[in-house]
């Protein structure tokens, strides 16, 4: 009899666990929304070497951070009710910080990967790109399928979906990781590397600027997912809702491609 009881016991006081242990994660989840609104302030962590979706220009002799990216997250917190705090650093920082909870959200092209969604939230996808290979431009011919390449460096930016492309893909070729886009570029336009890897807007925003240097015919495989999503610790579902309903109409009403196509005007004009 006794032991039934405490067998009893002991089965009430598991699911009274459980129980709570469920409502600690749901109130965890529910307050990612509730923390900013609270604040009043979004925090958002981004890289600025990622033309056209975040970069920096000179704006009334200020430096300034902008971009499609920049903009369409402005729009959101408008749609919010809140403001708006950037924090720069490089593109492998801002996963770290948005994992850490230092930053309620991350920005900055970030690809949408299964991988990547083991760690992390991410809000509906709101713009699909190809990667695509940079050239110097009297390479062009020289150049024109992977075995060209066997033995050469291609470099490609640390922690992003083109660096795990670059290491399937140029089996042959030595893979440099950089941290910097804009680092990759100069060490390709002083012959350090042999060709960049980069995503298609941004390719054809450093090739308008850059007339030595050329986007290569090659055909790329995509890894996983082309779509770019905004970036949310793990247990932000309340803030990821909100986002994406404000993000919604952006998509339909094509907002987004419209930023892409101010912002990429505005990086070739710097």
């Amino acid at each position: 009899m006794k032991m039934k009881f405490y067998l009893m016991v002991s089965f009430f006081l598991i699911i009274l666990l459980s129980l709570s242990a469920c409502s600690l994660q749901q109130t965890k989840e529910d307050r990612s929304w509730l923390k900013v609104k609270e604040r009043g302030k979004l925090i958002v962590a981004t890289e600025t070497g990622f033309a056209p979706f975040t970069f920096k220009t000179l704006v009334n002799s200020k430096d300034t951070i902008v971009g499609s990216d920049i903009e369409m997250v402005n729009e959101i917190a408008k749609d919010l009710g809140v403001s708006v705090e950037y924090k720069e650093m490089s593109f492998d920082n801002v996963l770290a910080t948005v994992q850490s909870g230092q930053a309620d959200i991350g920005i900055s092209g970030i690809s949408i990967t299964k991988e990547r969604q083991k760690s992390f939230l991410f809000s509906t996808g709101y713009y699909t790109a190809k990667t695509k290979l940079i050239v110097p431009k009297n390479k062009l011919n020289t150049y024109t399928n992977f075995d060209d390449f066997a033995g050469k460096d291609i470099a490609s930016q640390k922690g992003s979906i083109q660096e795990n492309i670059a290491k399937e893909t140029f089996s042959k070729s030595n893979i440099v990781s950089l941290p910097q886009i804009s680092e990759m570029i100069v060490e390709l336009k002083q012959d350090k590397v042999d060709g960049v890897l980069l995503e298609e807007p941004i390719a054809k925003a450093y090739v308008e600027k850059n007339p030595t240097l050329a986007i290569s015919d090659i055909d790329l495989p995509s890894k996983d997912s082309d779509s770019y999503g905004i970036l949310l610790p793990k247990h932000s579902k309340s803030l990821r809702n909100k986002i994406n309903k404000a993000l919604e109409p952006m998509i339909k009403t094509g907002k987004i491609d419209q930023l892409i196509e101010s912002a990429f005007k505005l990086s070739i004009n710097q």
